[in-house]
């Protein structure tokens, strides 16, 4: 356990919205496929970049308070390759000399980054730590895969992290991540890489949109899931009726039913899935800001926050909020 707080939440949702209704169209399903398959009703579109997006989700989370001394952006779409976004995300946000770098495990890199920001706070490499997660993943939709085409929507959100004050309950706990690399092929951006570079004569298309077999996905991820959260209760001594709340990835409305599976009630599974869809990294941190601006989340309840991501990986922590 490390004594380490989440101080505030920030969120911020462009304003362009697509129903499923708008999308069906584009897709060549009905309204009624898209709802019954990803459970995903409307999503917003970006039609701004991804650092000027996770500044104002940044911006949400500072409020009044002080710049941080370091920056993490746990993002799955860059602004580019390089440099990293993170000097983008600093450069938006004014300010310049503060350390940033980035974490991409993809749809779980807020969890890793999460990990990451309190190892670093209970070392004493820096006090104040602020995590951002921004996604504009919409462009590369392949409309051709409707099932994953229906899924995805734009966003960010941000946390704020420091050293929990003396007589606070607030920690952070324990986690537990696994990653299954025979299920790398499942999810996939193949392009802008050094297998498939731009302009060489093998690299297609479709190699620069996002390509998934979701059943497939689905069906790895309910076992692999199981055993990740096996061990983090045994090792933890709880069980899923011990928490307050299950913060967790919104891979699609089926994914986050799949949370009963497990023992969590739906009244403790926090689900915005058919407001925005799959928003990739910026899923979690997105289902923590709603939950924490709509005055869910007391301090002291017990949170288990986590899911899936490409690779095939598997990530779940314990935080005492």
């Amino acid at each position: 356990m490390q004594n380490i707080k989440i101080v505030s939440t920030g969120l911020y949702l462009p304003p362009r919205v697509q129903t499923a209704a708008e999308l069906a169209p584009l897709i060549g399903r009905s309204e009624k496929w898209i709802l019954g398959r990803t459970g995903v009703a409307e999503r917003r579109i970006a039609e701004e970049s991804m650092d000027s997006m996770a500044a104002k989700a940044a911006r949400d989370a500072l409020a009044d308070g002080p710049p941080p001394d370091c920056i993490l952006n746990a993002s799955a779409t860059p602004l580019q390759l390089i440099p990293d976004s993170a000097p983008f995300i600093q450069r938006a946000l004014g300010w310049s000399g503060i350390p940033c770098w980035s974490i991409h495990a993809t749809c779980l890199s807020f969890a890793v980054a999460l990990n990451t920001a309190a190892a670093l706070i209970s070392a004493k490499s820096f006090r104040r730590i602020l995590i951002i997660s921004s996604e504009a993943g919409t462009p590369f939709r392949d409309f051709d895969e409707a099932e994953s085409a229906a899924l995805f929507g734009d966003g960010a959100a941000a946390a704020v992290l420091e050293a929990t004050p003396g007589g606070e309950p607030s920690a952070y706990i324990d986690w537990e991540m696994n990653t299954w690399p025979e299920g790398a092929e499942l999810t996939e951006f193949r392009g802008a890489g050094t297998r498939h570079p731009p302009g060489h004569p093998t690299t297609t298309k479709k190699d620069n949109l996002f390509q998934m077999h979701g059943t497939r996905v689905y069906r790895m991820a309910r076992s692999r899931i199981e055993e990740n959260l096996t061990a983090l209760f045994e090792r933890n001594r709880v069980t899923a009726v011990d928490f307050d709340w299950l913060i967790m990835h919104q891979a699609s409305g089926r994914a986050v039913e799949m949370a009963a599976h497990y023992g969590f009630p739906a009244e403790k599974t926090v689900s915005i899935v058919d407001k925005v869809g799959n928003t990739i990294a910026a899923s979690i941190p997105m289902v923590l800001a709603t939950a924490d601006k709509e005055n869910m989340l007391k301090r002291g309840d017990l949170i288990l926050l986590g899911g899936t991501g490409a690779g095939l990986s598997v990530a779940f922590t314990i935080l005492r909020w």
